[in-house]
């Protein structure tokens, strides 16, 4: 049984700040004995556009750097949540992930952007932001994982092809926000994780009242069955799950819809 903690951490406006919170935390679970520290999406940047393009000018390295020390320091497997990356002047929303020895072993540029219309929100993610072009699934000591940031979970071809690339786990660093979060959340995690009968992780961010974006919070995760087996409120906490990998095999067994896929009439990247 592998034990797993969601740092539901709250942004704050002054980064360094943030970042020695995050560390707290981060150090916090791993105490607890966790051995995979997932962190949320934008952990380190205010979730607003009036911010994105000013924390992406600093640099995403030293929030890299730091994951990796945290990473090797505490010996757990770090799922980085997301970050504003900059490479040849474009801007991506970027999850790196981290072994134990604190070697970057993946990073996940957020495929799907979030430029919606909704009622009382206009949000074009797009206006800062790159989309990134791949599936990312990465080995880790306990086995095949894979990645996706907030609006690429609304995509289930990119879950089924992580999925049928092997991922017993998906991650999902996200910022869901008071009207998509209390419609969609719980049911897009549990849909992501009955589709492709495996574990899905929904990282989200604490709500921070009075700012201009507010975070649905709720972390979760869902099992091969599609149950919410951990979830919390929209609070700063630390979430803890157990994830018993063998549920993957055994949910497959018990209920195969994954291993009667039709390859022949219909099918996604391999």
């Amino acid at each position: 049984m592998l034990k797993l903690a969601v740092c539901q951490i709250r942004t704050e406006l002054d980064q360094h700040e943030t970042m020695d919170k995050a560390y707290k935390m981060v150090s916090q679970a791993a105490g607890n004995g966790a051995q995979i520290v997932v962190l949320p999406e934008m952990w380190n940047c205010p979730y607003s556009k009036e911010y994105f393009k000013k924390y992406a000018a600093q640099g995403h390295h030293e929030a890299v750097a730091a994951m990796s020390r945290w990473a090797a320091e505490l010996g757990i497997l770090l799922v980085g949540g997301s970050v504003p990356e900059t490479d040849e002047g474009k801007i991506y929303n970027t999850c790196f992930v981290f072994d134990s020895q604190g070697r970057q072993i993946a990073h996940h540029r957020k495929v799907h952007l979030f430029d919606v219309d909704l009622p009382d929100m206009r949000f074009r993610e797009s206006s800062t932001f790159t989309p990134g072009e791949k599936i990312t699934v990465f080995d880790t000591q306990y086995g095949k994982m894979g990645c996706a940031v907030c609006f690429d979970a609304r995509f289930p071809e990119l879950f089924r092809a992580m999925a049928v690339r092997g991922a017993q786990i998906i991650f999902l660093p996200a910022q869901f926000n008071t009207k998509t979060g209390p419609a969609h959340w719980d049911l897009t995690l549990r849909m992501r994780a009955i589709d492709n009968e495996l574990f899905v992780v929904g990282a989200s961010a604490a709500r921070y009242e009075g700012f201009s974006y507010l975070s649905w919070g709720h972390s979760a995760v869902a099992d091969p069955f599609g149950d919410i087996i951990a979830q919390c409120d929209e609070k700063e906490q630390i979430l803890y799950s157990g994830i018993d990998l063998s549920r993957v095999d055994e949910m497959r067994e018990i209920l195969p819809t994954f291993k009667r896929l039709r390859r022949d009439v219909y099918a996604v990247a391999e």
